[in-house]
């Protein structure tokens, strides 16, 4: 199983903008899919973006417009820019691979903070 590492975090004013960034263990071309998650205080985790090995993108609605999901396959790392950040963004941000039509297991997240 490929072991992610998340970073990029931080606290920023609404308005502003953050890069995350999701470093794989290993060689991220075959896996199926990748995506960011996100858990806010007394919520539930949900998704925020997916991309698939061939480069197909899916937004939560909330984000769409403003974040921006990208795979690097030669670095083996994921991005996630977040543009227009919202105090409503404010959560702890968590990457995952899906292989085998399972999502794998969850890391230590990044926290992103955004003041208004």
């Amino acid at each position: 199983q490929v072991q992610l590492v998340e970073s990029g975090g931080g606290s920023v004013q609404a308005g502003g903008s953050l890069r995350l960034s999701c470093l794989a263990s290993r060689n991220i071309f075959s896996i199926e899919a990748m995506g960011w998650f996100r858990q806010a205080p007394g919520k539930q985790r949900e998704s925020v973006a997916i991309i698939s090995n061939g480069g197909i993108t899916n937004y939560a609605d909330s984000v769409k417009g403003r974040f921006t999901i990208s795979r690097d396959n030669a670095k083996n790392t994921m991005y996630l820019q977040m543009n227009s950040l919202k105090p409503e963004d404010t959560a702890v941000y968590y990457c995952n691979a899906k292989s085998s039509r399972l999502w794998g297991s969850w890391g230590q997240g990044t926290q992103v903070t955004v003041s208004s």
